[in-house]
């Protein structure tokens, strides 16, 4: 598929492009839509339960963007491989990413579980609440290892051009988890449907049903990833000795290292800026539970194109053609605004219905539908700036986007947002004012690296500042 690409005009580059996209952004809907569903039905039991779900969201960012960048590591190796018909290098890097699933895995099993009951106050949830989030924290983080399979996994098949995959096991994986949320959140009661009416099971578990329904979908979903992983006809690791090799796990961690700190800095940062926010009150820590979760809908569309462009830029790269590599970025980029332009305008204008889907709270929906309205804004020029970084990603220059991330996170977003809600007592609208902030940062920051050519590990530019 690769070297057919190399000779490809424009046209066919087009739709190799939204051949590697659609999918993603398709698996990323399905995972969107069922967020939508968690939280309508978990805020259908109050506001002190979407308060519970949401109030330690932020730790799960945490801990999965810190695990993503394993899979940032593996995807430059196996896309580079993959550029350059290097079958046995994508291989090898395959066999190593299980042994990291395995260990990290493991490890963060460990820590999520034990650290469960300390987690929300850590977090400043309303101690009334405290118990109903560690309980619901503790229960979907039993699906730790089978998660972390997913999200390697998911990776490795992406870098390997396979997008469909994840897409499959994703979408069986939220309609599952749909159906067990419908059992489990609620009691047995009498459903009608027009003139049917019927009798629908239902545990009656509230919170702690919606956490045992993620936890046991999850689970199915790193197994089957795992198992059609093993039986993949390019880079099944069958056959491959799972002990540590350092010509695939250096290279690895050289990537790997810088992107884990920047996701654990910003993520972490994420958490700092949530508890500033859980610190504002119920009405806040609400809205700004429910708006992350109607924007994150509204990103799909940049972040599918990411993973399209790291794919493609680690083949080119692999393959060390500048000029493909270029007319990537010539494509991608423009593609990406007018995507985001079409999403900010739709998120603009459906920012109150789509809150009030959530929550029957009238200081809830106005509240959040003035911060989506700011963020919505903005995101034309977010996008600019994840296509950049998913282009540098695929090449495994990942420390520029380390640096780029922590000055905005904690440079803009953080102290900002202290100022603001903390010392001058300001509330959600200006913490969000800070986030946009930090976003339009990232954007003069990228583009400028663009601008450049300090993006691009083959251009001169860049080799002069290593």
């Amino acid at each position: 598929m690769y070297k057919k690409f190399i000779r490809k005009d424009s046209l066919a580059m087009m739709g190799i492009i939204l051949g590697l996209a659609w999918p993603t952004i398709l698996e990323q809907v399905m995972q969107t839509a069922v967020q939508y569903v968690d939280t309508a039905m978990v805020g259908s039991l109050g506001t002190q339960a979407t308060a519970a779900v949401g109030a330690t969201g932020t730790i799960g960012w945490l801990v999965f963007s810190s695990i993503s960048a394993f899979g940032v590591g593996f995807l430059a190796i196996i896309a580079q491989a993959c550029g350059a018909n290097d079958r046995g290098t994508a291989q090898r890097a395959v066999s190593q990413a299980v042994m990291v699933v395995l260990v990290i895995g493991a490890v963060f099993t460990a820590l999520t579980l034990s650290l469960s009951g300390m987690i929300p106050a850590w977090m400043q949830v309303d101690s009334a609440i405290r118990p109903m989030a560690s309980q619901y924290f503790f229960i979907l983080y039993l699906s730790m290892l089978p998660r972390t399979a997913s999200t390697i996994f998911g990776t490795v098949l992406r870098a390997a051009g396979d997008t469909k995959t994840p897409m499959k096991v994703g979408v069986i994986v939220n309609i599952l988890n749909v159906i067990l949320n419908f059992l489990l959140i609620y009691p047995t009661r009498t459903v009608s449907l027009g003139a049917l009416s019927f009798v629908m099971p239902g545990a009656g578990l509230g919170v702690i049903g919606a956490a045992a329904a993620s936890t046991a979908a999850f689970t199915w979903g790193g197994i089957q990833i795992t198992w059609v992983l093993w039986r993949h006809p390019m880079v099944s690791p069958r056959g491959m000795r799972l002990k540590p090799d350092m010509s695939i796990l250096k290279p690895c961690m050289k990537i790997a290292i810088p992107n884990m700190l920047q996701r654990f800095g910003t993520s972490f940062g994420y958490v700092a800026f949530a508890a500033m926010i859980n610190s504002l009150g119920e009405v806040a820590t609400a809205a700004h539970t429910i708006a992350n979760t109607v924007e994150s809908a509204f990103y799909i569309p940049g972040y599918g194109m990411q993973t399209a462009a790291a794919t493609l830029a680690g083949n080119a790269y692999g393959a060390r053609d500048e000029k493909r590599l270029k007319s990537l970025a010539a494509m991608f980029i423009p593609i990406e605004v007018v995507l985001m332009i079409f999403s900010g305008a739709a998120l603009f204008f459906t920012a109150r219905p789509l809150m009030g889907l959530f929550s029957g709270s009238e200081d809830v929906i106005l509240l959040g539908t003035t911060v989506l309205q700011m963020v919505a804004v903005s995101e034309p020029l977010y996008g600019v700036s994840i296509i950049i970084e998913g282009m540098m990603l695929g090449m495994g220059e990942t420390k520029r986007p380390f640096l780029y991330n922590i000055i905005g996170m904690w440079g803009i977003r953080i102290v900002a947002t202290f100022i603001t809600t903390q010392l001058m007592h300001m509330g959600l609208v200006a913490a969000w004012a800070c986030m946009i902030a930090h976003n339009v940062l990232l954007f003069v920051m990228f583009l400028v690296s663009y601008i450049r050519g300090t993006w691009n590990p083959m251009h001169k530019s860049h080799r002069e500042q290593q």
